[in-house]
């Protein structure tokens, strides 16, 4: 636990200058009980998680890619990079209406989404668990499984 926080604590520290998010890939095994996905809040299973929730699903226009918000060519998502820690970009982040974070690769390939309410928890579009989200509304760590990085295809 303790070699996490720091790593987190200096990904953030590289990035407070910005409003990019970093991405580590994280042990899952490491984790305390209440950021995996054995906590009830951070279940796949429980329906506010789920991604055929309203505001969570790929069907509601306000997630998809085809939305200006979400789109790739959107200048508001150069400031919002899904950065790795050699600066790498895997893609970007933004919120929808409803407070849901939607993660896009670089293509704006909807990757991952944290429900707007109840978990820190990062879900992917087909509803497996992800990772989590450490940090606060501005300023965040992207902590996800080596599963839900590949996803990025970087």
């Amino acid at each position: 636990m303790r070699r996490i926080s720091a790593a987190i604590a200096l990904v953030l520290a590289a990035g407070a200058a910005r409003a990019d998010a970093p991405l580590i890939v994280l042990d899952q095994t490491r984790l305390p009980f209440d950021l995996g996905p054995g906590h009830p809040s951070n279940n796949p299973a429980s329906p506010a998680n789920s991604p055929n929730a309203a505001w969570n699903s790929s069907g509601n226009p306000a997630n998809a890619a085809t939305t200006w918000q979400n789109r790739p060519s959107n200048p508001d998502n150069e400031g919002r990079l899904i950065i790795t820690a050699d600066g790498g970009v895997l893609g970007y982040y933004a919120r929808n209406p409803g407070g849901v974070l939607n993660l896009f690769d670089v293509t704006g390939r909807r990757v991952a989404y944290r429900p707007a309410t109840g978990t820190r928890s990062l879900f992917t579009v087909t509803g497996q668990w992800c990772g989590t989200v450490d940090g606060g509304r501005a300023d965040f760590v992207l902590a996800v499984t080596p599963a839900c990085a590949a996803r990025f295809g970087r």
